[in-house]
């Protein structure tokens, strides 16, 4: 459910997902608001849910992660059991950063962060140990275009 927000919460908050690690001065002054009003709206956004936690972002080729690939699985298995030790199996890869299950054809995607290559299909082989797949399609991106974690607000 939503929770109502006015046009200064959706300042605060827009403000916040540029960087969060702004001062509040700054972010009133910014807002056009004063400090004490600003930090009441924030841990009310953070009581009702609207912030659910502040943290870093990294540069994935920083960190020698320079391949990402978007895993689309089709499954033939939909018990319950199944999903559970897939899921579990996602959960505890840390090269999944994100993983989605769809309308359509396909079963789920995920999106895996590696360093190359080699270590996606060593990602791809400790996975299919784990867990029956029906079919595994990588596509690996030549270019991130875009990516944020900005909400439109």
């Amino acid at each position: 459910m939503a929770v109502r927000l006015d046009e200064m919460d959706r300042k605060i908050l827009a403000e916040l997902q540029v960087d969060a690690e702004q001062s509040l001065d700054e972010i009133a002054r910014k807002v056009g608001s004063s400090k004490t009003p600003v930090w009441n709206r924030i841990r009310r956004m953070k009581e009702a849910g609207v912030i659910t936690r502040q943290t870093a972002i990294l540069d994935p080729e920083a960190l020698g992660l320079e391949a990402c690939f978007f895993v689309l699985i089709r499954t033939s298995e939909h018990e319950a059991e199944w999903q559970r030790k897939f899921l579990k199996a996602l959960r505890e890869r840390p090269e999944v950063l994100e993983a989605h299950r769809l309308a359509g054809d396909i079963d789920y995607i995920l999106k895996v962060r590696v360093k190359n290559a080699r270590a996606y299909d060593t990602f791809y082989q400790a996975l299919i140990s784990e867990v029956r797949i029906y079919n595994v399609t990588a596509l690996l991106s030549m270019e991130e275009i875009k990516a944020t974690t900005m909400l439109p607000v």
